[in-house]
């Protein structure tokens, strides 16, 4: 049998009363732009040392969606003419350093298609990746410039982790 003292009860309908009262405050979800997202394009470095040539070098078209209510966000790069099609679906946890600029660790797959003889800077086969990278908003214009790493566990099929570095420039989609 539970005995609740005067104090204990007076406490507990405090807390009710500020919880209904924070309740009737809240204001309803409204659609907001999405500030630091973006869509861009750049270039891409394999520096995996694997035994291709192909997959030194490949296009890299980036987006990222910034969920707002938390400090995540969604990415994804495809890798095109580097040997094979590659693309790197993750999810980030975002650390902003200022206004203009965020840092970022990011995890998720490398999905790549090709062989020993063809692969992408990501490799040629699909594994696990983490992607540590940082963004940075130019002031008073629409453009962002980004850099990420990209490490690719057991990227090949021969064995091996494929590291690719990508920058490029991007279109702000939420100014």
């Amino acid at each position: 049998m539970v005995s609740w003292s005067k104090r204990a009860f007076g406490q507990a309908a405090v807390g009710l009363v500020s919880v209904a009262a924070l309740g009737m405050l809240a204001k309803p979800a409204e659609a907001q732009p999405a500030y630091g997202s973006y869509v861009g394009v750049g270039g891409s470095i394999g520096l995996s040392g694997n035994d291709s040539d192909d997959g030194d070098f490949a296009m890299v078209v980036a987006g990222r969606y910034r969920l707002l209510e938390a400090p995540v966000s969604l990415r994804a790069q495809a890798f095109l003419f580097g040997g094979t099609f590659a693309i790197v679906p993750t999810v980030s946890y975002d650390f902003d350093l200022n206004y203009q600029t965020t840092a970022y660790v990011g995890a998720g797959l490398s999905i790549a298609s090709g062989s020993d003889d063809s692969a992408s800077p990501v490799g040629n086969q699909t594994s696990f990746v983490i992607q540590p990278g940082i963004d940075y908003a130019i002031p008073n214009s629409d453009f962002v410039v980004f850099g990420n790493a990209i490490f690719a566990f057991d990227a090949f099929e021969d064995g091996g982790t494929a590291t690719a570095i990508q920058g490029g420039v991007g279109w702000n989609l939420g100014r």
